[in-house]
């Protein structure tokens, strides 16, 4: 009687989670955040289909736990990017700059976090994880526009701006030698500079972007 010989998965059980969060990212990256199923993942891996629920309820729970590495790594990077900086436009600039090699750099991770679809509500650690950067980066808007709720305008802006930049890159959007990872980071920094212009405060105290007939605060005193 021949002896039956076990499957290699080229696994080791302690690896099994983060041999998982390998191949969906491998996935991610070739087919997008709505491209994979569980099953696939698996035989990206080399391991059974009921492994994965080891550590992960369904695909959802896996694309969270991926999610959550890439708002660290983000705010990692963007928190690197503004302490090398002095002055807050210069700080706002840098993190522009940074949300947008992020994208591009970490291509897979960016989609899962951002473009994956995933409730915020079910998932509430995700909505933690994007309030956490931006609570990093209020000190610098608000100390830019004045105030809170300018400031808040202000990060919207910019962010947008950097991950529409991103974005366009990454569907080859842009044209000719626009198109490449120096280019859409300096635009980023770029529109970062324009809009923390238009936020700050004018010699009047008026801010620059205030929409026409606004009053400042000091005229409803």
């Amino acid at each position: 009687m021949t002896a039956r010989k076990a499957r290699p998965s080229g696994v080791h059980h302690g690896d099994l989670r983060n041999a998982l969060e390998r191949a969906a990212l491998s996935i991610v990256g070739e087919e997008g955040a709505h491209g994979f199923t569980l099953a696939e993942v698996c035989r990206r891996a080399g391991v059974s289909v009921s492994a994965p629920y080891k550590h992960f309820a369904d695909r959802d729970a896996l694309l969270v736990s991926l999610a959550l590495k890439g708002y660290d790594e983000l705010r990692r990077r963007c928190h690197a990017a503004v302490a090398a900086q002095g002055a807050p436009t210069e700080q706002l600039a840098a993190f522009a700059g940074a949300y947008a090699r992020f994208a591009i750099d970490e291509r897979a991770l960016f989609a899962v976090a951002f473009l994956s679809g995933l409730d915020k509500v079910r998932h509430p650690e995700l909505a933690a994880a994007g309030a956490a950067l931006h609570d990093d980066l209020m000190p610098v808007t608000s100390r830019i526009a004045g105030d809170e709720e300018a400031g808040l305008d202000l990060l919207v802006q910019v962010a947008a701006a950097a991950h529409g930049l991103a974005l366009f890159h990454l569907e080859q959007m842009l044209p000719g030698a626009r198109n490449s990872m120096t280019w859409v980071e300096e635009q980023a920094g770029c529109a970062a500079r324009a809009l923390a212009a238009r936020h700050d405060l004018t010699e009047e105290g008026e801010p620059a972007c205030a929409p026409p007939g606004a009053r400042s605060p000091k005229h409803l005193a």
